[in-house]
């Protein structure tokens, strides 16, 4: 769809990040995106995926969870609602908006990956603008994380 200057409209994502702490560190899980996946073959990302028609990007947060990553609502702890980050790939034509999530994991045992990644690695989360990732998934992550520094605003 495009809008009346001819700019195609921005298509809704999610990307959640889940974290956890190890040994007393702060890790976010990220997910390689498979080679089956439309976009962004082989990058780090969060669990993500599109927001559906009618559908508020937290329903739809939690719908990624559970499909790519095995994961209910029991399962975790929404700790962080993040402002969406609004941007164009040139590369790709496409505008985007990303509606990023921090949750905890709760019962790490119910983790498990689908055909949309090829592996999940948990990274501290300074490590993550080092990696190969999709667009402003680092910029997303400072959007949620650290949760404390976000509280009221």
């Amino acid at each position: 769809m495009s809008t009346p200057d001819g700019q195609n409209e921005a298509t809704a994502v999610v990307t959640c990040f889940v974290m956890r702490v190890d040994h007393g560190h702060d890790e976010v899980l990220l997910a390689q995106r498979s080679q089956r996946v439309r976009t962004y073959r082989g990058a780090w990302a969060g669990i993500s995926g599109y927001v559906e028609p009618g559908v508020t990007p937290l329903e739809q947060a939690y719908t990624e969870l559970q499909e790519e990553a095995g994961l209910g609502r029991e399962d975790v702890d929404l700790l962080l609602t993040g402002e969406p980050i609004a941007f164009r790939d040139e590369m790709l034509a496409q505008s985007w908006v990303v509606h990023p999530f921090l949750f905890r994991l709760l019962h790490p045992e119910h983790l498990r990956s689908d055909w949309e990644a090829t592996q999940f690695r948990w990274y501290e989360p300074p490590m993550v603008e080092t990696l190969a990732t999709v667009p402003r998934l680092a910029e997303a992550l400072a959007h949620v994380y650290p949760p404390e520094t976000h509280h009221g605003e």
